[in-house]
């Protein structure tokens, strides 16, 4: 088991990533802490681990306020004594953030991402390292997009709200390397088992006239091997670059769009 009595948190874990991510730590061997904001999701995912013998806890924790981040944080210090893992992996409804062209966009929809993306990755971050440098080791982890440097349309703040967090890994990592601290982001392409990637065919594709099939046909056209990942190969790298078998890498994004973004 590549995550064998490690100790992970991961925000966000009632949605499709966050999920499933927490489903595969917990396979390979760790206990897992699953926070969001509710919901039945969230419990589904905690059940479906335990059902398989795994080790999973649940708690309702807003990964935007600073005070139930560091509130929790210190419960799970108190329960297992340290933090190996942090995964961010929060989400915002597209329809908050897309559908309408910069030059039209109100200020406030386009900065909303930007807002709520960093200031969680900074923060669940942060409180986490504090933890992590007195045992002088650690993975802090998020999952971005290839809009992060890839332009799109109607797409509001998001691009670059995601920006921003591969730069704020580039930067934790620069500052927390010397204390065993690795940090790393996964870059993903569009994910199909994902609701967001289903409120985006929605609100971009559909209107202009696209079947799903249509959709997915251009999405896959842009990629190396004809394909987007699925998210159990997004989980697996996931669970890869949170074990020690990855001990070389920090301050990276890992291009996980199978050649729509070519480095």
């Amino acid at each position: 088991m590549l995550l064998k009595n490690k100790v992970a948190v991961i925000y966000g874990a009632g949605g499709a990533i966050g999920g499933a991510v927490a489903r595969a730590f917990a396979q390979e061997g760790a206990k897992v802490f699953l926070t969001g904001r509710g919901g039945a999701s969230l419990e589904a995912v905690a059940k479906d681990i335990q059902s398989l013998g795994g080790a999973a806890e649940v708690a309702e924790v807003d990964a935007v306020d600073e005070k139930a981040v560091d509130k929790h944080l210190q419960s799970v210090i108190a329960k297992v004594g340290r933090i190996d893992i942090s995964f961010n992996a929060i989400g915002i409804p597209m329809e908050k953030i897309a559908g309408a062209s910069l030059a039209e966009m109100d200020a406030e929809k386009f900065f909303l991402p930007i807002a709520n993306y960093t200031r969680s990755y900074f923060l669940t971050a942060r409180l986490a390292a504090r933890r992590m440098i007195q045992n002088k080791s650690g993975v802090i982890m998020t999952v971005t997009a290839l809009t992060s440097r890839k332009g799109n349309s109607a797409a509001g703040g998001y691009g670059s709200s995601q920006a921003a967090k591969e730069a704020l890994t580039r930067d934790l990592s620069v500052e927390l390397a010397p204390y065993g601290i690795r940090v790393v982001g996964l870059r993903t392409n569009a994910i199909p088992e994902t609701d967001t990637f289903r409120e985006v065919f929605d609100i971009k594709a559909k209107p202009m006239g696209l079947t799903w099939e249509q959709f997915m046909q251009y999405i896959v056209g842009t990629t190396h091997t004809q394909r987007v990942m699925v998210l159990e190969e997004v989980a697996s790298m996931a669970v890869f670059m949170a074990s020690d078998k990855a001990s070389g890498m920090t301050g990276t994004n890992v291009n996980l769009t199978m050649g729509a973004l070519d480095d």
